[in-house]
């Protein structure tokens, strides 16, 4: 148990939440609409024949060339070696500007030697974060960078690929696992599908975090599930607002 607590403090739980670049698509820049209206027409409708440009609103959040990073909530855990409790500490970044977030998040993962986890991390959240960032000109901080890297040699952990156990055609929503594990639901008041409107039409940037660092919280609550030996600890949640203690060691 000791060697797993002494690495259980080197992962940093992520979280996304995305939004299309443009509330409206004829906002998009010119040289982006073609090319987005050659991708919608690979997306999947009930409507066969969609009026060009419709999906985009409800779409485009999820591809980084034409969506945005509006915040990235973030999350770790501290053990107290004297007590049978450990502390999870976490935090939302946001900014009106993306740049401006994405290299505020890439100075705390300069901070240590971290291993990322993330629910679907691998296929959305750690992706789309290298590419906004390169879109940007962020240069990529180490822990996402994976180019020449043998599988062992990269730092990242992800839920729903450990939920798999192998199975590669299982998809595994998050609210399912915080379910079957009675953990309570990060879904209060704001889904993932409502995170485009609350954002662009709602302009309630401050929903969204709270949302966002729910689901960090389930997420750890989800690995730590995953390792029941561990069930005679007491987690207590301590967010950036009760604590100046963030990302120290």
């Amino acid at each position: 148990m000791a060697d797993f607590l002494e690495q259980l403090s080197d992962i940093l739980f992520l979280d996304i939440e995305t939004a299309s670049q443009m509330e409206h698509f004829d906002e998009v820049d010119s040289r982006l609409q073609p090319e987005w209206l050659k991708k919608e027409k690979l997306i999947r409708s009930e409507n066969p024949n969609p009026e060009p440009g419709s999906l985009y609103f409800d779409r485009a959040g999820i591809h980084a060339e034409f969506g945005q990073v509006i915040c990235v909530g973030v999350g770790f855990f501290q053990t107290k070696k004297k007590d049978k409790k450990i502390y999870f500490r976490s935090k939302v970044f946001a900014h009106e500007e993306e740049r401006e977030l994405l290299l505020e998040f890439k100075a705390l993962l300069e901070k240590k030697k971290w291993i990322l986890c993330a629910h679907n991390g691998k296929e959305f959240d750690f992706p789309y974060l290298c590419r906004r960032m390169l879109i940007n000109g962020i240069s990529l901080p180490e822990p996402l960078q994976i180019a020449g890297k043998k599988p062992w040699e990269v730092r990242h952990l992800d839920t729903m690929e450990l939920w798999r156990f192998g199975d590669y055609k299982y998809y595994t929503r998050l609210e399912l696992l915080a379910a079957v594990f009675g953990i309570p639901s990060s879904k209060d008041g704001i889904d993932g599908s409502e995170v485009n409107a609350t954002y662009h039409l709602k302009k309630d940037l401050e929903k969204i975090k709270k949302y966002c660092q729910r689901d960090v919280e389930v997420t750890a609550r989800i690995y730590m599930a995953m390792h029941p030996q561990l069930d005679d600890l007491e987690i207590e949640i301590v967010s950036s607002e009760d604590s100046k203690k963030d990302h120290k060691d």
